[in-house]
């Protein structure tokens, strides 16, 4: 072959190949994107965008950003517990590096799934009564994340109700059995309320049918107010609930401040917006090489009060001043 043609020819693979080389670089460098699972059991709600964006700008504080160095998978089962294991499984056969699981029924499904992706949980009442982890200071296995401490607050919340109403002796605590904090909680609750001389009602729904019939129950059993155990399920539906108390006339006490949003009298416990932020942060760690079995669980140092004013008038209760005077946040 000629020089001259051998170097036209030479000429031409070397203009084929490096854009060639250039394509085959960038595919392995999309392919090395971390894949993030984010298993929800909610509906994809935009009435509660706080707590998924709260987790997305915790991601953007550490320099994540959905596409670019990033991807989030999302699996939503709408309320409906049972597809969890389906959808989890469904982000095990996708190979994601990590599964975000929210809420008990959902750390659950993921735990089932896989024992070697990490799993970080982002709201969880109690993981190790649940059995999710050993212990809070070392996880074990391949789960860690933000623990709520609901059951230790329980107590808290019923004293709230009985300065609201001295006067009430039954309580109703309404609590989705599919979720295994709540079970966690009862305990708590039984305590507390025996030492205040309050006879405690157990109330159980599943989904927004149950949830009527278990006020029908309530308002049957002349409960005096209600207690509502946190849970994704009645976080989706808690307007209904709110609807519910207010029609009954009937105080009701909640651990988060979305609830009262909604239109519920009362929250007390820790942001649910600040466990889902701090959650980004574990898959930072981890992300960097970090195990799951070693990172302690997180744990709320701040507890909110939140009061709905607007509420309280409906109910025609008058909110005793010491109360408002500890107040984090009212809604005249």
């Amino acid at each position: 072959m000629p020089v001259t043609a051998f170097i036209v020819t030479l000429s031409v693979l070397l203009t084929v190949a490096v854009p060639v080389a250039l394509l085959s670089g960038e595919a392995q460098q999309v392919a090395r994107l971390p894949r993030i699972g984010l298993l929800y059991p909610t509906s994809h709600d935009p009435r509660v965008p706080r707590l998924s964006q709260a987790f997305l700008q915790g991601l953007r504080e550490l320099g994540y950003v959905d596409g670019q160095n990033i991807t989030l998978e999302y699996r939503w089962a709408e309320g409906q517990y049972d597809r969890l294991p389906g959808l989890a499984a469904e982000l095990v056969r996708l190979k994601v590096d990590m599964i975000v699981a929210a809420g008990p029924p959902s750390i659950q499904a993921a735990k089932q799934a896989t024992a070697t992706i990490p799993i970080v949980m982002s709201s969880v009442g109690d993981p190790v009564a649940t059995g999710f982890v050993a212990s809070l200071a070392r996880p074990g296995a391949n789960i860690t994340g933000i623990s709520l401490m609901l059951p230790d607050l329980v107590g808290k919340q019923m004293e709230l109700l009985k300065e609201i109403g001295p006067k009430i002796s039954r309580v109703a605590v309404l609590r989705n059995p599919d979720n295994a904090t709540s079970a966690t909680q009862l305990r708590p609750a039984q305590d507390a309320a025996r030492a205040l001389g309050i006879r405690l009602q157990s109330v159980e729904a599943r989904n927004p049918s149950e949830i009527d019939r278990a006020f029908a129950a309530i308002s049957a059993e002349r409960a005096g107010a209600v207690i509502v155990l946190g849970d994704t399920v009645f976080l989706d539906q808690r307007t209904r609930i709110a609807d519910h108390a207010v029609r009954r006339r009937l105080p009701t006490v909640f651990a988060y401040s979305e609830f009262v949003e909604g239109g519920g009298l009362l929250s007390y416990g820790p942001s649910l917006a600040d466990g889902y932020r701090l959650a980004a942060t574990y898959v930072d760690k981890i992300l960097k090489g970090a195990k799951p079995a070693d990172l302690p669980i997180g744990q709320p140092t701040t507890f909110e009060l939140m009061i709905n004013l607007k509420t309280a008038k409906t109910l025609g209760l008058t909110i005793p001043q010491a109360i408002l005077q500890r107040a984090d946040r009212v809604i005249q």
